[in-house]
């Protein structure tokens, strides 16, 4: 780590961290530490950025490489603990810095790629390569680096840098005004219900749950919903006033559209112009070229055939499912059309009918510590992991969690944190992220993994009960902290989930099948009044159902995913009208009117609040045929926990970083390319 400067003494981002595990000291940081912080790591990335470009020595790969590597540490631990703060527990202050810091970052950052002397180290090495006795790892590191400074414009004339530089500082700014204005959206609205009338239909836990929303922002004996996905979804399963249930979803999805400050469209449309001109500055006929090209698919085309193969069945499947609730609603007397605002209370009652179950039934087993337990016993069978809570372990808020992870062999893995509830500082969603990453560079560094969760908190006293989605979604993020933890690569920057966007998904979504496997379900789901079991006929009838409404649920997903590529296609945008386009590519694709877009290109964070997900969201569905093929090689092996296939699905994936292209990690791991019929199978659209 690099020599803190003088001011470290009294700001503890810069000083060294004397605390279990080296973790952040949450307890001493306060907001007015970030600002001198930045300011002291960007210049010590600059010195060493400068020592590296001019180093009087031949670029070696210890020299320009392993030196790059090395360098920036101290900022990148700062960024770590910011960009976390801001996502998950942000405040006023933070949000402040936020919109200071990113245009400099960007400014920072691009500065390095755009380095002519930098890169003419790097392209020497890499025109070098056959020649250089290098292990297969650093032939890899070497690869990354020479095509991350090229995409990143490093190959351009000055005046095509200037400009570069520009539209990624431009960039930034416009992200992260986006994530802020549907953060501000969110915490600005909540449903009150007042009175027996407003609660019609919703079961006791959801009652319990919005009496708890209630309270915490001062209106006890009130009840509210909120736009928490976990407070508003069930809501709209459930409740039995139409009015309400329309209220509620147009809130919900107009978020980053109701005009004012807070409108995402303007900047949405300013995103799309500036990164079609950064894909033609360089060399890409669009956006999606440029961004696909360096992916497992390639190209628009190829990911696109696989999400046009799905849309057919599955939109033709919704409709099947569309004509059976309007029948409900005739059934009902009812005398209109089944809007997007109906769907989920319709489907609810015809799970009941046609399943004999619904979400009400099921919730009870499914109590978040259980759950929780439930993961972490999944990752002891299949790789031998250990777990223990820790509380001398200093969090950045006090509903986090923190747990000490170590192999087989008791080896100190990393740190994982559990950051389960919704709250007004965090931004909607679940995801992953690190505070530190692994490498094994001048002694090492174990992981720092958070998994950040948006489930309703349940009264003081009682257990938090989750849907099956939710469960679902708690077992995915943790299979991205265990593709986090379980790194074990040399160099920081293909370590853990530093891999392809339409890679990083499959060990997070393989991860989920085990959830719904009798042998987990049996033994975690356990009702949170009576410690009973899930009875085994309703894990039948659970299973049996969980192809349900597969056709609504495929066809909310591949819509935002067909409408995101639509966006980055465009060769020369000019002015969008986003609401118009937005009509436009969903008339193209014949979307069912009863049915919107999962996200809604005004509050749809994956894709406006920076690259990683944009003309990418398809990457879910490309990894889906990944995950699919591959939990049928543990169902081949005849058992779930098969040790021979858990030793290669962590030899090659969970634990391989970006040591390999993806496709042949996956071969690896499999044995031969994946199938896409599993993936329809799954769904039920074969």
């Amino acid at each position: 780590m690099n020599s803190p400067s003088a001011r470290s003494e009294t700001n503890p981002l810069l000083a060294p961290w004397n605390t279990p595990y080296a973790a952040p000291p949450f307890s001493d940081i306060r907001p007015e530490h970030f600002r001198p912080a930045f300011e002291a790591s960007f210049a010590a990335h600059e010195r060493e950025i400068a020592a590296i470009r001019n180093d009087p020595e031949p670029p070696s790969f210890e020299n320009t490489i392993v030196a790059m590597e090395r360098a920036g540490r101290d900022l990148d631990r700062v960024s770590s603990v910011f960009f976390n703060l801001t996502s998950a527990d942000t405040n006023d202050a933070l949000q402040e810095i936020e919109r200071e810091i990113a245009p400099v970052l960007a400014r920072h950052y691009s500065a390095i790629h755009l380095d002519g002397a930098l890169f003419a180290r790097i392209a020497a090495l890499y025109d070098q390569r056959g020649s250089l006795d290098l292990t297969a790892e650093q032939h890899r590191v070497l690869e990354r680096y020479h095509t991350t400074f090229r995409r990143r414009g490093a190959g351009l004339d000055e005046a095509g840098k200037t400009r570069l530089a520009e539209i990624t500082e431009r960039l930034a700014v416009l992200g992260t005004q986006f994530a802020q204005n549907v953060l501000a959206d969110e915490r600005a609205y909540a449903l009150v219900l007042d009175g027996e009338d407003d609660l019609a239909g919703l079961p006791d836990f959801l009652i319990d749950a919005a009496a708890q929303a209630a309270q915490e922002r001062g209106l006890a004996g009130k009840h509210v919903i909120t736009l928490s996905r976990s407070s508003i979804e069930p809501f709209l399963q459930y409740s039995a006033r139409r009015d309400l249930r329309e209220a509620a979803f147009q809130a919900w999805t107009s978020r980053g559209e109701g005009g004012g400050q807070t409108d995402n469209r303007a900047i949405i449309g300013e995103m799309v112009r500036l990164r079609a001109e950064r894909a033609r500055l360089l060399g890409y006929e669009n956006f999606a070229a440029f961004r696909l090209d360096d992916t497992m698919a390639g190209s628009p085309e190829a990911a696109l055939n696989l999400l046009n193969a799905v849309w057919a069945p599955a939109r033709e499947q919704a409709l099947r499912e569309h004509a059976a609730l309007q029948e409900l609603v005739a059934r009902d007397g009812g005398n209109f059309t089944i809007q997007p605002w109906d769907w989920r209370y319709y489907a609810e009652r015809r799970r009941k009918a046609e399943f004999d179950l619904e979400e009400s039934e099921i919730k009870p087993y499914l109590q978040l510590d259980k759950m929780i337990e439930a993961a972490f016993y999944t990752a002891e069978r299949l790789f031998g992991l250990q777990f223990t809570e820790r509380k001398d372990v200093s969090v950045y808020h006090p509903d986090v969690r923190v747990w000490d992870v170590k192999d087989e062999g008791g080896r100190h893995l990393g740190l994982f944190l559990g950051d389960y509830f919704a709250r007004s500082g965090k931004r909607s969603g679940a995801w992953m992220n690190g505070f530190r990453g692994q490498h094994k560079l001048d002694g090492g560094e174990r992981p720092i993994i958070v998994n950040v969760m948006n489930f309703a908190k349940s009264a003081p006293g009682t257990p938090t009960l989750l849907s099956f989605d939710d469960a679902r979604t708690l077992f995915h993020e943790f299979g991205h902290a265990l593709h986090a933890l379980m790194s074990d690569v040399t160099y920081p920057s293909i370590a853990g989930t530093y891999v392809s966007r339409d890679f990083v998904e499959f060990p997070s979504q393989i991860y989920e099948h085990w959830l719904e496997q009798p042998e987990v379900l049996k033994r975690f789901a356990l009702h949170y009044r009576t410690g009973a079991p899930m009875p085994e006929a309703l894990i039948d009838r659970l299973l049996k159902a969980r192809r349900f409404n597969q056709g609504f649920a495929t066809v909310e997903y591949c819509a935002s995913a067909l409408v995101d590529m639509d966006f980055h296609l465009l060769a020369d945008p000019g002015e969008i009208d986003v609401r118009a386009f937005e009509s436009e590519s969903l008339k193209r694709i014949g979307m069912p009117e009863a049915i919107t877009m999962r996200h809604r290109p005004t509050h749809f964070t994956h894709v406006f609040t920076g690259d990683a997900y944009a003309a990418g969201y398809y990457s879910y569905l490309w990894s889906e045929v990944l995950d699919a093929d591959g939990f049928e090689a543990f169902e081949e092996a005849g058992d779930i926990f098969d040790a021979e296939t858990a030793k290669r699905l962590k030899e090659f994936v969970y634990s391989a970083g970006n040591r390999r292209e993806p496709t042949e990690a996956y071969v690896a791991f499999r044995g031969r390319p994946p199938v896409q019929d599993a993936l329809l199978r799954g769904r039920g659209l074969a």
